[in-house]
């Protein structure tokens, strides 16, 4: 995933987000994402179990 961005593009994103959102908001935007990222994965298993649920049916 973030193979093709390095160490060095991470930092520069990292300082970028810190100078155009702040020091306070960044843990919010974090836990914000998150989340987002852990409801998707839920989501997304849910519905690969549906699948082979399906499947098993058939």
């Amino acid at each position: 995933m973030l193979s093709g961005i390095g160490i060095p593009g991470l930092i520069l994103i990292l300082v970028i987000a810190l100078v155009i959102f702040g020091p306070k908001k960044l843990p919010e935007i974090g836990k914000a994402m998150g989340q987002t990222l852990k409801e998707f994965r839920n989501s997304t298993k849910d519905l690969t179990q549906d699948d082979e649920a399906e499947r098993k049916k058939q």
